[in-house]
């Protein structure tokens, strides 16, 4: 792209510093201090990046309401999007030496951590296949996670019935729930009995997870900062991310980053499908398709990488060290590079690697079953939301831009990883704190965003951003579009 030809702006070699003494540091007079349980939110996500702690005086918080939850689930999705936001007007000091104000809207930050899409005259699938879902065990519930037609099949040879909820549950009613969560993660699918806060903190997955840092940073060596054009209303224009995620963390890393003029590339496998996510989540992206075990595929994706500036991926590692691109060779195809990854149960322990989805961790760190106890409920108690996704995601942007900052000022590039149940840890970790717990405002038309996008499904409009950069307004350039629509090139 013409972007990365060298222009380097003056201020390219800035170090990463405060804010204060930029002339844009006045608070808006719109804004009102965030809750204790979104500052603390905020404070550790910033913590994790190793951010300036005077950044968080830049950030305007607005809106009202909460979604309903015994969680600070709204909180957890302002402090996340806010930090993300923050990121990127840090990026901009660094390279300008301008500090614009950041901003995150409560309330839109908690519709977005639901959808953002409003289909006009279609649907989107739903999303959940038939089978999947939460079932009483002989001694406790237990949810399997069946979307994938793989997860779908290990499951159902390990109960030996047909695809139907009935007979489902007729065959998990004669198992212990932890025996089948070990049954079937052990047949390659994926399932998670119910446990509760204090069963989970004294698991020793759990206390793995609760001594693991937020996000795991690491810092290469310094190389040559990386000259660029630099356009203060599209920060992230002309960086090149590529994107090896599916449901639903890295996604939603991916479209942020895409909303302040990242040229995001999509890579699936072929026949790989999510019609109940990708019209969420490909905002803004370029999607195409390659066969990693095609070697031709292959060396195309390693030509991809050595010419990123991000790479966000959601891959086992070992699944990456099997195709030959561990960490240790991703740093040489390519220093400079800004790796960013997750996984589902945290990066020690005996779970380490062991395959989970959102739902999944929210019943095995006792978030589901709280839900279910402080609500009077009969079955578990999930979130309003995919909360941990979502704010998982935003950890994860946060981190990116955070890591082009660091890298403009000194040209290193870094690894960051992230993982669910650490960001289940962070959520439960404010669960005694005070919040707001009025319900939000009914949506209205005031809170979608101006014409319709075209996308591969059909019309749709959009929830306004949740975030705001003051002279960088947030702007996606392309529509939603299918997964396999373009070439896997720059």
């Amino acid at each position: 792209m013409s972007s990365h030809a060298p222009a380097a702006p003056a201020a390219a070699t800035t170090t990463v510093s405060s804010p204060a003494s930029s002339s844009a540091s006045s608070r808006a007079s719109s804004s009102t201090p965030p809750g204790p349980a979104a500052a603390a939110f905020l404070r550790e996500t910033w913590a994790s990046v190793h951010g300036d702690p005077a950044w968080l005086e830049q950030l305007d918080w607005t809106g009202s309401g909460s979604l309903p939850s015994v969680f600070p689930v709204t909180e957890l999705a302002a402090a996340t999007a806010g930090a993300a936001s923050l990121a990127v007007a840090e990026l901009i000091h660094a390279a300008s030496g301008h500090a614009p104000r950041a901003g995150v809207d409560q309330r839109l930050a908690s519709l977005w951590f639901g959808t953002s899409l409003r289909p006009q005259g279609w649907e989107v699938p739903p999303q959940w296949d038939a089978v999947a879902g939460d079932y009483l065990a002989r001694d406790g519930w237990i949810r399997l996670h069946t979307n994938a037609p793989h997860h779908r099949a290990a499951a159902l040879a390990v109960l030996g019935v047909p695809a139907d909820k009935a007979a489902v549950a007729k065959a998990v009613a004669g198992w212990d729930a932890s025996a089948l969560e070990a049954a079937v993660v052990g047949n390659g699918g994926c399932a998670a009995a119910m446990r509760g806060t204090e069963d989970w903190a004294a698991h020793p997955q759990g206390l793995a997870v609760s001594r693991e840092p937020l996000l795991h940073w690491t810092s290469f060596d310094a190389g040559p900062a990386p000259q660029r054009a630099f356009a203060r209303e599209r920060p992230l224009q002309g960086i090149r991310v590529l994107d090896l995620t599916r449901i639903l963390a890295g996604p939603v890393a991916t479209r942020f980053l895409a909303g302040f003029g990242a040229d995001v590339l999509r890579i699936d496998p072929p026949g790989w499908e999510e019609p109940n996510t990708v019209p969420e989540v490909v905002l803004g992206k370029r999607c195409a398709r390659l066969d990693l075990k095609r070697g031709e595929d292959l060396r195309i994706l390693e030509g991809l990488l050595s010419q990123a500036d991000v790479m966000v991926h959601g891959y086992r590692a070992d699944a990456l060290a099997r195709l030959g691109l561990d960490a240790r060779r991703r740093r040489e195809i390519n220093p400079g590079l800004i790796d960013v990854s997750l996984d589902a149960y945290g990066w020690s322990g005996p779970w380490q690697g062991r395959r989970g989805f959102d739902s999944l961790v929210q019943m095995s760190s006792g978030i589901a079953e709280a839900g279910m106890r402080l609500r009077g409920l009969d079955r578990p108690g999930p979130l309003p939301v995919q909360a941990i996704d979502h704010a998982t995601g935003y950890l994860l942007a946060t981190a990116a831009v955070r890591g082009l900052s660091r890298r403009l000022a000194s040209g290193a590039g870094c690894e960051v990883r992230a993982s669910l149940a650490r960001t289940a840890h962070l959520l439960l970790s404010g669960a005694g704190l005070a919040r707001d717990t009025a319900p939000l405002d009914p949506e209205s038309e005031a809170d979608l965003a101006g014409p319709a996008e075209a996308t591969s499904w059909g019309p749709a409009r959009r929830v306004r951003p949740p975030v705001t950069v003051a002279g960088a307004p947030v702007h996606w350039a392309r529509p939603a579009g299918a997964l396999g629509s373009a070439a896997a090139a720059w």
